[in-house]
């Protein structure tokens, strides 16, 4: 008789144990979605550079006058 009462005992301590364990896993899950969210939400927010038509037009000159340069020496050197 005595055994099966430490048994009973023994079975709602570990009952006790597995609803604790059950409710902290449900935190757990609660902050790792919550963290999943955020950070889809971040990569959501970046923004593409967006070049307006003055700046790709100085870049284009630019790169074409460092080309006439590269050419020019190449004229020199063959010449």
């Amino acid at each position: 008789m005595k055994i099966l009462v430490a048994i009973r005992r023994e079975e709602k301590k570990v009952k006790k144990q597995l609803a604790k364990l059950r409710h902290e896993l449900s935190g757990l899950e609660a902050a790792a979605k919550a963290l999943r969210d955020s950070t889809s939400k971040e990569i959501k927010v970046v923004k593409k550079h967006v070049l307006s038509a003055a700046g790709r037009a100085a870049i284009a000159r630019a790169a074409k006058r460092r080309w006439a340069k590269v050419r020019a020496q190449a004229k020199k050197a063959a010449g």
